[in-house]
């Protein structure tokens, strides 16, 4: 799957940064520069593939 970094800014001048593509923190990872050149952080919304790379990582780690 392709990986992919979307900054969006609206009309009003609001950006939100957005990946697609990446498993678990790697998202955070890969969008970390950008999210630094912006300035402070108003909130974060984790998507269902970072979840869902958290719970295979731990059931492997049980198994």
């Amino acid at each position: 799957m392709t990986k992919i970094i979307e900054v969006i800014v609206s009309p009003t001048g609001d950006a939100k940064v957005e990946t697609k593509g990446f498993a678990g923190a790697e998202c955070r990872d890969a969008s970390a520069f950008i999210e630094k050149a912006m300035g402070k952080q108003q909130r974060e919304t984790l998507k269902a593939e970072y979840h869902r790379q958290r719970i295979q990582q731990t059931n492997r780690e049980q198994a």
